[in-house]
């Protein structure tokens, strides 16, 4: 399989991941929150709409709201129904006259919402589960009306009604309103908000738009203003008194309502999630969106999980391909993008998920980033385990700890011991017995070599025909180079003696060799081209420790005198003198036989 279609399968199948889980819910209430900052935002309010408010000043003067009679509400619509020529357009009352009280004001109070013709009485429901049987098959509605309360009689025949419920999203925020209830008696109850504004719409010969709703009945609202800016400080003890200009309510959709803490009626909304909002300001708020035709649609589910599945896999697939540093750049673009995608969809009346995409794209870059260490580990493993093919494991080890740029195409000047070995009377031998027998005794003699090599912490350079060379003290220093240089040499020695034994017994073969080792500067590195290149060392430190291994006897370690001083006592030598001539070297270059090591 293609690495570029098994990169989309992969693509595919994380993203179906990913998209399923962001579309169960997780991260609903982030995704709100954000939904909040980005869309709610303040704008100037219609001045026709004003709130008389149940305040704390009026509960002061008139006494606690429980003590309170229904001469009081009275009391104010007569104030606002005196002058017809100053007259409201419509009244809405934000409180619950539900049962008879007393006849003398219940009669009052209907003969004051009947003088003005315009007001609206709230009435409530009480919502939840009922279960409905048909066809043997039960259907269960969460959202069931279960009780509903409405004005009593007097007042219900003479005045508007509309519903006051109100439904908090899953985090407490109110940010929807309830367009209507169907009572199971039957018929639908329009809110108060709706019916208020209808009201106002059709005075100024306009009609009004329906809402998109969901599944509920519920749409959602557009906040216009904050808590506190429809409400001018008016309170319903400064109407009853006349404190108000009469022109102040000319023409206006005037709010009547709870505006005190104890009343029990605020709610935290979007556009101020610190400072809750009063009943009567969220009904303010409705009101002013029905005005406007400020409607926005939340789009569902299914078209923005589809755009967030390819999205995400267009990430993910792209991030196979791209370094950090672009798939930084990537994920930023598209975080970005979508922020400014919802915000213009919200502006042109369409609710997006604002956070599935950003939140998306981050997942989907950790992804990458993962994703390239694990192929980064990969290619540090591949290339730790080709170089320890030539390199001894705890040389590379060294290197990579180090973080030293040693492997670079070229060479640098190092201190190194360098080792020869080689089979004395190879050549004739091979030509007497079978190529299969000259593979195993190589191979044999070999892998012993490199064996020895690799436990003295040495590099192996190369094999050339049935020689070795080898060297220590570089890509990085060694402390001890010399020593495990000559340590190996009659290791390799010693143990090429019980190889031969061993092929004595086995095919009535021997073979002996001849180890050299020199101490001096030499150019070790990557040498050779960009396509083919050798990790090796060049130099007449190189050469010496090759002639010193020529002229070597079988079973013989021969070493300079700069290699026999570093050692100092550790080593037990026989000189040769001037015996012993190398080529390319002048007269008075010692050779010393390697007898033993003191460790």
């Amino acid at each position: 399989m293609k690495s570029s279609v098994r990169h989309l399968l992969i693509s595919l199948v994380i993203s179906l991941g990913i998209t399923s889980v962001i579309s169960t819910g997780l991260i609903q209430r982030p995704d709100k929150w954000v939904q909040d900052a980005l869309y709610q935002r303040p704008s100037t309010p219609s001045s026709d709409i004003v709130i008389i408010g149940i305040d704390e000043d009026a509960l002061a003067e008139l006494g606690p709201y429980n003590t309170w009679d229904r001469s009081i509400m009275s009391s104010a619509l007569e104030v606002l129904g005196q002058d017809p020529d100053n007259e409201p357009c419509v009244v809405a009352v934000d409180t619950l006259y539900i049962s008879n009280t007393d006849e003398v004001n219940d009669i009052r109070l209907a003969e004051a919402a009947s003088k003005l013709d315009n007001v609206v009485f709230g009435s409530a429901a009480t919502f939840g589960t009922s279960y409905e049987y048909t066809n043997g098959i039960t259907t269960t509605n969460n959202y069931s009306v279960l009780n509903y309360e409405i004005p009593y009689e007097g007042l219900n025949n003479v005045a508007f009604v509309g519903h006051i419920n109100a439904m908090e999203d899953i985090d407490g925020i109110m940010r929807h309103a309830l367009w209507y209830i169907e009572p199971k008696d039957g018929g639908r109850v329009y809110s108060m908000a709706y019916t208020a504004a209808s009201i106002y719409m059709e005075a100024h010969g306009e009609s009004i738009d329906e809402p998109p709703i969901n599944s509920r009945g519920q749409f959602y609202v557009p906040f216009t203003a904050k808590p506190f800016t429809y409400y001018d400080g008016f309170s319903i003890a400064d109407l009853i008194n006349g404190s108000i200009p009469e022109s102040y309510f000319k023409d206006k959709i005037v709010l009547i309502g709870p505006y005190a803490s104890g009343l029990q009626d605020a709610y935290f909304t979007p556009i101020d999630r610190s400072t809750q909002m009063f009943g009567v300001e969220f009904q303010a708020n409705v009101i002013q969106s029905f005005i406007d035709g400020n409607f926005k649609k939340e789009v569902t589910n299914l078209p923005q999980i589809i755009v967030l599945f390819i999205i995400t896999t267009a990430l993910l697939y792209m991030f196979f391909y791209s370094k950090i540093r672009i798939a930084t750049i990537e994920v930023v673009i598209a975080v970005i993008l979508s922020l400014l995608l919802t915000s213009g969809a919200y502006s042109i009346g369409y609710v997006l998920h604002p956070l599935w995409i950003p939140v998306s794209a981050l997942i989907t870059y950790v992804i990458g980033i993962v994703n390239r260490y694990h192929i980064a580990k990969a290619e540090k493993i591949a290339v730790t385990k080709s170089f320890e093919r030539y390199v001894a494991p705890d040389i590379v080890n060294d290197i990579l700890k180090s973080n030293q740029k040693n492997l670079a195409l070229g060479g640098k000047t190092y201190d190194i011991s360098v080792l020869f070995v080689d089979i004395r009377g190879f050549t004739t031998m091979s030509e007497r017995i079978d190529p299969e027998k000259v593979v195993y005794i190589l191979n044999k003699y070999l892998s012993k070599c490199v064996e020895i090599i690799d436990s003295n912490h040495g590099t192996l350079d190369k094999f050339v025909g049935d020689a070795v060379m080898a060297f220590w003290g570089a890509p990085l220093p060694q402390e001890n180079s010399i020593f495990n240089s000559c340590k190996a040499a009659l290791e390799i020695v010693r143990g090429v003696e019980n190889i031969s034994s061993e092929l004595k017994e086995e095919m009535g073969e021997e073979i002996h060799v001849g180890v050299g080792v020199h101490y001096g500067k030499a150019v070790v590195g990557n040498m050779g081209s960009d396509r083919r290149m050798d990790y090796t060392a060049i130099g007449d430190t190189v050469n010496t420790a090759a002639r010193l291994e020529s002229n070597a006897p079988a079973g013989t370690v021969y070493i300079s005198r700069i290699v026999a001083d570093k050692l100092g006592t550790k080593a037990k030598t026989t000189t040769l003198g001037n015996s012993i001539k190398l080529k390319g070297k002048t007269d008075g270059f010692e050779v010393l036989r390697l007898d033993d090591l003191e460790d």
